[in-house]
């Protein structure tokens, strides 16, 4: 495994509050020794699960778009951030397509088995269903059989953000900082589980 960590941003703003939140644990690790990728799926084709079920007979979905070269990045990952905007307290189309379309990696001998995951949600207020949206990032995260942590001592579920508009999130002292503390966490577990 060559990559320590993965962010991936499931907002179709490119550059947008969910991206800035993502690249604030990505810098914490970093800050930490570890070798961080960020990948964006905005404006990204991607395709919805159809149920082909071929995902069975392959081990990883047979669509052949943007999610391939995601997976690939997941499958070689020591954690996964995943962040999603809040869409009437849920994820995102393009994390719902992930989570969807990622059968495969489970069918095919848990391939995220025991990575660690980060969940960090964005919403437009701060009681707009952002815990939910990390509930269901988390669910995901453990049907996958993989380690979740949560973000220390602030938000208990993951990074919780509210933005609305652009760039809005740096303003959101409290939200960088539950990004900042749960990069502090999956720094921890990382070097737990990978002694250097």
């Amino acid at each position: 495994m060559g990559l320590d960590a993965l962010g991936i941003s499931g907002s179709p703003r490119k550059d947008g509050n969910t991206s800035i939140l993502v690249k604030e644990v990505l810098k914490v690790l970093e800050e930490n020794g570890f070798k961080t990728e960020f990948v964006s799926l905005a404006g990204k084709k991607i395709e919805m699960c159809d149920a082909c079920y071929k995902c069975k007979e392959t081990g990883i979905c047979v669509k052949e778009d943007y999610l391939k070269e995601v997976y690939e990045k997941m499958i070689n990952s020591k954690a996964i951030i995943i962040g999603s905007p809040t869409y009437f307290a849920s994820v995102s189309a393009q994390i719902k397509a992930l989570f969807d379309r990622s059968l495969g990696l489970r069918i095919a001998n848990y391939k995220l088995k025991n990575k660690v995951g980060g969940a960090l949600a964005v919403g437009a207020s701060r009681n707009g269903g952002q815990e939910f949206v990390c509930r269901e990032i988390h669910n995901w995260m453990l049907l996958h059989e993989m380690i979740v942590v949560a973000d220390k001592k602030t938000a208990h579920f993951g990074a919780i953000g509210v933005a609305k508009y652009p760039e809005e999130i740096k303003n959101d002292e409290i939200g960088l900082e539950t990004a900042r503390n749960l990069g502090l966490k999956i720094a921890e577990v990382l070097k737990n589980l990978y002694p250097r």
